[in-house]
């Protein structure tokens, strides 16, 4: 780093995102990606006449992806405020209600980038433990006296919260906002969307990268009170009105539509959960219970690591996180049927040398 760069900055400790190798192919079950290609929709909007209009500056009230989105989820576009990847909504939401004397409640063990942008934003956060089974302490994020961010379901852990639980935390945090990041939702947990009118303090996000099988599209989104909406509208306005590309838009618009193979795709992953499931703790995996498109799961006889080397090493990619309570698990997203047969068979291989 440069000798410029201000003191703060200095110590920041950024995310770090799956690995991307360019080296070889490799079967990537790393980064939660979804396995099936967008809808096709998506591939007839991206025509040579759209790409052409990249000359222009798209249309910053991305009126017609936010239309999109509220008439899937039967809400009012003033409910809906769209952004360049879910982790610009947790952003702005940041730079919005925390502040050096506005402290951020978290779970210790979550997504990554909740302690990144603390940290980025000097943000104190308040910092509460899973409980031993890794399921959230709901009592210790009631009356939290802060701004509450938690993902549900929660990754890398993949427990969902009923929705009972998810209210009771926004229930009694009537003075600050509440953010529920719904990343993983549409893999088998209960949403909050349901609760936005009665709750004013409630902000959802959700993503185009999981569920929607556009990651690479870069398009996330949050639902709320139009007071939330038009908070974060005045954070984007500020900071990047033309965050969401024409081309992108198009995208959005033609995958939030498409509801029939969004569903599908949904189903297709959970199935292959389910049996990739059954099939690792036939092997002798632990693993917690997933409402998410990926595993959480602890080898048996060898180390989480080991694990994840020997995959890698075969061709196959895991994500592996190394921090004392995670040591022993990797997470595994789902790919698809044959995909997960080869990683099956490679464990196999790899747990009968390690336990000849």
């Amino acid at each position: 780093m440069s000798q410029f760069l201000r003191p703060a900055l200095s110590a920041l400790d950024p995310y770090v995102p799956g690995e991307q190798p360019q080296d070889k192919r490799y079967i990537k079950l790393n980064t939660n990606e979804n396995p099936y290609p967008p809808a096709p929709g998506v591939m007839d909007a991206i025509t040579r006449e759209a790409v052409s209009q990249l000359k222009l500056y798209s249309d910053p009230t991305i009126a017609p992806l936010k239309q999109a989105i509220a008439d899937c989820y039967a809400i009012k576009p003033e409910n809906v405020f769209v952004t360049n990847g879910s982790d610009e909504a947790l952003g702005f939401a940041f730079l919005a209600y925390a502040d050096g004397s506005h402290p951020v409640t978290i779970p210790d063990i979550s997504y990554g980038f909740y302690k990144v942008f603390a940290q980025l934003f000097q943000v104190p956060p308040k910092v509460i433990p899973l409980r031993e089974d890794f399921s959230l302490p709901v009592e210790k994020f009631c009356s939290a006296g802060s701004m509450v961010v938690f993902a549900n379901p929660n990754a890398p852990t993949a427990i969902a919260l009923p929705l009972s639980e998810v209210e009771r935390i926004v229930a009694f945090n009537p003075e600050h906002v509440v953010l529920v990041d719904e990343a993983y939702v549409d893999f088998g947990g209960e949403s909050a969307l349901s609760l936005i009118d009665r709750y004013p303090n409630l902000l959802v996000v959700r993503t185009f990268s999981k569920s929607r099988s556009l990651a690479g599209a870069r398009i996330g989104y949050a639902m709320g009170n139009p007071a939330l909406i038009d908070d974060l509208e005045r954070v984007r306005n500020s900071f990047h009105p033309y965050n969401i590309n024409r081309l992108s838009m198009l995208a959005g618009v033609e995958a939030m539509k498409d509801t029939a193979y969004f569903e599908d795709c949904c189903q297709r992953i959970m199935k292959t959960r389910q049996e990739t499931a059954k099939a690792l703790i036939a092997l002798g995996f632990t693993l917690t219970e997933s409402s998410t498109n990926f595993l959480f799961a602890a080898p048996p006889g060898i180390s989480g690591k080991e694990y994840y080397e020997q995959l890698k090493e075969r061709g196959v990619l895991v994500r592996y996180f190394g921090t004392e309570r995670l040591s022993p698990y990797v997470r595994i997203t789902i790919g698809t049927d044959e995909e997960m047969a080869v990683l099956l068979s490679k464990t196999r291989e790899i747990l009968k040398e390690a336990n000849p």
